[in-house]
């Protein structure tokens, strides 16, 4: 994308109109107030899109994190919140110095689809109490709290409130699929503020006062004692600017041609941005995937439009406060609400819950997890989940079965050395992981090996191994030799060895010779150790030559 500044000034106007009223809900939503959220989008939006690790990214504060600060404000209150940002900016530094941004892509589709469709419902439950005009009940669990402001409103009825609020909403999602280049948002919520102070409407209450600019830096909310108590919840809101941050920017990605985003410095760039923000009364910031398509959208191709999107913010901020302070609660609530039922991709959900059964789980169980506990627990849960289900999928693949080693029997034989041979030796080839989640069931299918004298384990097709089994092996070697049973392997990889050595799967092989580079060498050592037992007869050595490429 060719750089050119006016698009970027233009795509940067363009995400702020789009910021403003998403900045305002936001840090009402989080409990510190309208002027909070503005604080986050000018500072943390400047500073991350000057570090930053991606060209196109907009910062500020978001759902997902409102979502985590709601309990932290309630336990701890506004300076526990600021403290906590400032900690998380420590850690999101310490993740990039440790260059752990490039672990994001490991995180499985289903984990990212269930937690954006979690955040999604605890964002529209949150907006219940200023949708619906009544005071916030008090409590932490988002379910609860939207339950009982549900039974207010039931009592005492604020038809205002929810007219505006629905009004907004309707005009913001019928807008978008009308014309999607509108910013529908600023433009219903001027229009909801407009008919509140036309119709003078004192159901619908206003934003209220903000400050003509930003406060000076301070930090005066600091309380060493109380970091060990918030070292939890800043650990919460690190991972939770971590993810989200490097999620936008991989979106941002592909939806450009020649973007690459930096991971660890997009982490380093959030990192000062969240040291920063709580300075001026800002709350916990990470990038925003709505503004971030905005901004792409609007033709940006480099930092300039992020920057730009935050100098606009802080000039209003300067000059309009008076205006914003109309603003009513539930306007804002009904653009929340307009933005949660756009997270859903309902396409990309019916897409995971048709993919596999496993995906489906995982997607379900992450988003009950994000609605019932909180987004890193969530987040966590449906690693582990996914994980295991992986794990057991991948050990399905696993097999070991008896193989015929006369294709690779060294020399010239006859079908009565042919026989004889085949009455004392066995030969299994082991295909795919030798590991934790299911090694034990090899142990059991070797230890039932039926009576005879050699067994061959051909390992080259093993593609893991780690100490769970390699351990399994070396039982199955002792059980086999104390059965009088001789164990040669063939093709033992170079990278197995050290899970091997490391438990001593190998030393009894050694001791007695019999591990080998290839199938037929092993076939060889077979018959030597049948010979000196006296169960073939011995015979003078055949020219003939070993195939390296037998395994």
């Amino acid at each position: 994308m060719a750089r050119s500044p006016r698009r970027d000034l233009l795509a940067g106007l363009t995400v702020a109109i789009v910021a403003l009223p998403l900045a305002l809900g936001f840090g009402v939503s989080s409990g510190l107030g309208a002027e909070a959220g503005l604080a986050t989008a000018v500072v943390a939006g400047a500073l991350a899109a000057l570090f930053g690790g991606s060209n196109i990214q907009v910062s500020g504060p978001t759902g997902a994190m409102t979502v985590v600060l709601v309990p932290i404000v309630a336990q701890y209150g506004p300076g526990g919140v600021l403290a906590v940002g400032l900690m998380a900016g420590v850690l999101l530094i310490g993740l990039a110095l440790l260059r752990a941004g490039q672990y994001m892509r490991y995180v499985p589709a289903p984990v990212v689809e269930g937690f954006t469709l979690g955040i999604a419902c605890v964002i529209g439950l949150q907006q219940m109490p200023n949708a619906l005009g009544v005071a916030k009940p008090e409590g932490e669990q988002v379910l609860p709290v939207a339950w009982r402001a549900v039974t207010e409103f039931v009592a005492f009825p604020n038809w205002t409130a929810i007219g505006l609020s629905a009004g907004v909403a309707a005009l913001m999602l019928a807008g978008a699929r009308w014309k999607p280049t509108i910013p529908f948002s600023i433009v219903a919520v001027i229009a909801a503020t407009v008919i509140a102070q036309v119709f003078r409407l004192d159901e619908a209450a206003p934003i209220g006062d903000l400050p003509s600019g930003l406060p000076a830096p301070s930090l005066a909310f600091l309380n060493a004692s109380e970091f060990g108590s918030l070292l939890a919840p800043a650990v919460a809101v690190a991972a939770l600017a971590a993810l989200e941050s490097l999620l936008s920017a991989t979106v941002a990605d592909g939806m450009t041609v020649g973007q690459q985003h930096d991971p660890d410095k997009e982490l380093f760039g959030q990192g000062i941005a969240n040291l920063a923000a709580p300075l001026f009364g800002g709350v916990p910031a990470t990038a925003a995937i709505a503004r971030t398509a905005v901004n792409v959208r609007s033709g940006a191709s480099s930092r300039l439009a992020a920057l730009t999107h935050a100098a606009v913010l802080a000039v209003i901020v300067f000059a309009a406060a008076p205006l914003v302070s109309k603003i009513p609660l539930a306007a804002l609530a009904g653009v929340l609400l307009a933005t949660a039922i756009r997270m859903v991709e309902v396409g990309s959900l019916k897409a995971m819950a048709k993919a596999t059964r496993s995906d489906a789980v995982v997607l379900v169980l992450t988003a009950a997890a994000t609605l019932i506990l909180d987004l890193v627990y969530a987040v966590i849960i449906g690693l582990v989940v996914a994980g295991a289900l992986a794990l057991k999928a991948v050990a399905g693949q696993a097999r070991m079965e008896q193989v015929d080693f006369r294709p690779d029997l060294p020399g010239e034989h006859s079908e009565e050395e042919h026989a004889l041979l085949a009455e004392h030796i066995v030969a299994y080839r082991i295909d795919g992981p030798l590991f934790f989640v299911g090694a034990h069931r090899f142990l059991l299918e070797l230890s039932e090996v039926a009576d005879v004298k050699v067994l061959i384990l051909r390992m080259a097709r093993v593609t893991t191994l780690d100490a769970t089994g390699a351990l399994v092996l070396k039982d199955a070697v002792e059980k086999l030799h104390r059965r009088g049973i001789a164990v040669m392997t063939s093709g033992i990889r170079p990278g197995q060895r050290q899970a091997l050595d490391a438990v001593g799967a190998l030393d009894l092989l050694r001791l007695e010779g019999r591990e080998y580079a290839t199938t037929p060498e092993a076939i060889a050592g077979a018959r030597k150790h049948l010979e000196q037992a006296g169960l073939l007869p011995r015979t003078h050595p055949r020219p003939h030559r070993i195939r390296k490429a037998a395994r």
